[in-house]
């Protein structure tokens, strides 16, 4: 079973950094895209951060400058590297990816669990 697990998270004051990774396991044939979701007003999930197969990334508005995704495609791994950080973004971030496994051919999209950021002083 393909599985996505977050971990980095956690308490950091206001102009502080984190590193969050996303590890995919499970019988993996391949990964195409891999972001960074975070749950935003009205409790919908938006997009922080992507990251393609080939390595193109694009960021939301309210992160620019401030975070970097990159993955680790020999490990199955996707990071988000979070400078500067702000009260407002204090929330449930979640790893997203879309892969290929090896009993289907067909991308299919894949969430972990959440792990929780909380910028305060």
């Amino acid at each position: 079973q393909v599985q996505l697990v977050e971990s980095g998270g956690g308490l950091v004051q206001p102009g502080g950094s984190l590193r969050l990774s996303c590890v995919a396991s499970g019988s993996i044939f391949s990964i195409d895209d891999m972001a960074w979701y975070r749950t935003g007003p009205e409790n919908a999930r938006e997009l922080v951060a992507r990251i393609t197969s080939g390595g193109s990334t694009n960021y939301a508005d309210f992160v620019k400058g401030r975070f970097t995704i990159s993955r680790d495609n020999a490990n199955n791994a996707v990071y988000l590297q979070m400078n500067s950080l702000k009260p407002e973004d204090t929330t449930v971030y979640y790893c997203h990816s879309n892969l290929r496994s090896r009993s289907d051919g067909t991308a299919t999209a894949y969430w972990g669990h959440g792990t929780m950021v909380t910028v305060s002083s």
